[in-house]
């Protein structure tokens, strides 16, 4: 059996990280995270024309009809960059289209996707830390000929780049999806800890949508978007702690302390030494969660939280660990080292931190 990846995922990887480090540079991405809104149109459009936006979309809608894990692949090389374009939202949001829309909205919606046309995003839960079907509390009433949404979806990630957005309400048959264009709702950013991941408040108070935009979300649809959004996010925390890693080992052998290089001291070896195990566990780990999707759907809840459940703390530490290695240069917000102990501090509870994680372990476990 081979556990890793094909030449062609190897090629893709290095085809990720050659154009973040050509085309969106730390300091290209320190820009787009300071403008009023976070997004870089020609390099979207870049990514789109590489075949990025569309891995997972089927080729009758104008993707690539890959798998969860090439989509993987692409997050974390993107990752160890710290890109800023809304592409994990959008792998999210082509899954919730793929399990939940009719084949005519599918033609209609997918090739934008696929293309760069449409960005869109997707909203799930209106409690942050919080994954429940009860913790959709924004709601969908019938109305003729369609339905008035009220609440309001916080940390909607990515909603100021949306075009469109799919955000869950509770509607008159249960579960849903709403269908909705940036020109409909109020979006408000929620200024977060990382400023290369954009999250907003959007309001949908009152809009009003027609039948067809109101798409039904089983239970075990909103688990699975659920699971498929902590895969996105841990693979991006894989290739966010590698990055650091590189970053620390590499500054510990230049920063010269008491006449020799300071990654010579054990104090630093064993730091650098638990910060590569941990990452390389949660990268096995996220890698099987990732396969499991398509290829083994009913081992994904607990392969995802074992992942997942892993990653939040360990990423936490391992960003703890960077700074702190890098002494008070690292604590600078000139100096990229806390960019990606930002990063995990945001990356911690989205869908689901450790404990969660844990629990739902045991959970299905029988414990």
């Amino acid at each position: 059996m081979n556990f890793g990846f094909t030449e062609e995922q190897n090629l893709l990887k290095e085809q990720v990280q050659r154009f973040m480090k050509e085309a969106c540079p730390l300091t290209r991405v320190r820009e787009i995270a300071n403008e009023s809104t976070p997004f870089d149109q020609a390099l979207w459009q870049q990514a789109a024309e590489l075949g990025w936006l569309g891995l997972t979309i089927p080729e009758a809608h104008g993707g690539l009809g890959l798998k969860w894990i090439d989509q993987t692949v692409v997050l974390e090389a993107a990752a160890e960059g710290l890109c800023p374009l809304p592409m994990a939202s959008q792998a999210l949001a082509s899954a919730a289209i793929l399990t939940c829309a009719s084949e005519q909205q599918k033609a209609s919606w997918l090739p934008a996707m696929a293309s760069g046309e449409a960005v869109v995003t997707l909203g799930l839960y209106d409690e942050a830390n919080w994954i429940d079907p009860k913790a959709i509390t924004a709601t969908a009433t019938a109305r003729t000929g369609g339905y008035t949404l009220h609440g309001k979806k916080p940390f909607v990630n990515d909603a100021a780049a949306a075009h469109y957005m799919l955000l869950a309400v509770q509607g008159p048959n249960g579960l849903a999806l709403a269908a909705l264009g940036k020109e409909q709702v109020t979006v408000t950013p929620q200024p977060t800890i990382d400023t290369t991941k954009p999250m907003a408040s959007v309001d949908i108070d009152g809009v009003e949508i027609g039948e067809e935009d109101l798409l039904p979300l089983s239970p075990e649809q909103l688990a699975f978007l659920t699971d498929c959004g902590a895969v996105a996010t841990t693979a991006e925390m894989v290739g966010a702690g590698a990055a650091i890693l590189e970053m620390t080992s590499g500054y510990a052998k230049e920063r010269i302390q008491f006449g020799k290089p300071i990654g010579q001291y054990q104090g630093v070896k064993h730091r650098l030494a638990d910060m590569f195990v941990d990452l390389e566990s949660y990268r096995s780990l996220c890698y099987f969660a990732a396969w499991t999707v398509d290829d083994d759907p009913a081992e994904l809840a607990k392969a995802v939280s074992m992942a997942k459940g892993y990653a939040s703390d360990a990423f936490a530490q391992i960003g703890i660990d960077g700074v702190g290695l890098h002494g008070a240069i690292g604590f600078t917000a000139d100096y990229d080292a806390q960019l990606y102990l930002k990063r995990s501090k945001w990356a911690r509870p989205m869908y689901g931190d450790s404990d969660y994680h844990m629990d739902r372990i045991a959970t299905l476990g029988g414990l």
